[in-house]
C-alpha cells in the first residue's frame, strides 16, 4: 500500500510539472503578443542563390539574448524543414508548422553560433542564426544544418544580399560569431 502512495504522489509531481510548464509557455505567449504580424511569404520567391540547408528550425529568440525563446505566432515551435536564400529574402520552411519568410528589406545578419533557446552545440559554428527585424523587434532565428560545410556559402551569399540590399560593402564578420 505504501508504494501505491508514492506512485500516486509521483504521477501528480509529474502532472503539476507538466501544467506548470503548460501555464508558463502561455504566459510567455500572452506577453509577446504585441509582436507584430509575421511577413507574407511571396507567392513566387524565385530561384534560390545557393543550394538550400536542410535539418532542423530550432527557435527565434530576442536578439542578443539567445535564451529568450519567443513564442508567440508559432515561432518557438522545432521542426523539421530547409532554409532558402533567394533575392526575396529568407525562407525556414517547416514542416508541420508555417514557413518563417524574411524579406531581404527585414534581414540584418547571417551568422553562425554556439546555441540558441532549445539547442547548444558543442561547436561556434553548430547553429545558422538568421538576425532580422519584426516592426521594432529585433529577432534572431536558429536552424542546425544536417550538413555544416552548406552553411558557408549560405552565410556569405545572404551577407552579400543585405549588403547590396543597402548598397554597401559584404560585412566582414564571415562565418561565426
Amino acid at each position: 500500500m505504501e508504494r501505491f502512495w508514492l506512485v500516486l504522489l509521483l504521477v501528480a509531481l509529474c502532472a503539476l510539472a507538466a501544467y506548470g510548464l503548460f501555464v508558463g509557455w502561455r504566459r510567455r505567449a500572452g506577453r509577446q503578443s504585441d509582436l507584430p504580424a509575421l511577413p507574407v511569404e511571396p507567392a513566387d520567391l524565385g530561384p534560390d542563390l545557393v543550394e538550400p540547408v536542410t535539418g532542423l528550425y530550432i527557435s527565434t529568440t530576442t536578439a542578443g539574448n539567445w535564451q529568450d525563446r519567443i513564442v508567440a505566432q508559432g515561432l518557438g515551435r522545432r521542426a523539421a524543414g530547409a532554409a532558402r536564400l533567394s533575392a526575396e529574402g529568407v525562407c525556414i520552411e517547416r514542416d508541420g508548422e508555417s514557413d518563417i519568410f524574411v524579406p531581404v528589406k527585414d534581414l540584418v545578419e547571417v551568422s553562425t553560433a554556439a546555441g540558441i533557446a532549445g539547442k547548444v552545440m558543442g561547436m561556434a559554428d553548430g547553429v545558422l542564426v538568421v538576425c532580422w527585424q519584426l516592426g521594432t523587434n529585433k529577432l534572431e532565428s536558429g536552424f542546425r544544418a544536417n550538413d555544416t560545410g552548406q552553411q558557408t556559402a549560405f552565410i556569405t551569399a545572404a551577407n552579400a544580399l543585405i549588403a547590396q540590399s543597402r548598397g554597401t560593402e559584404t560585412p566582414s564578420k564571415g562565418a561565426a560569431t
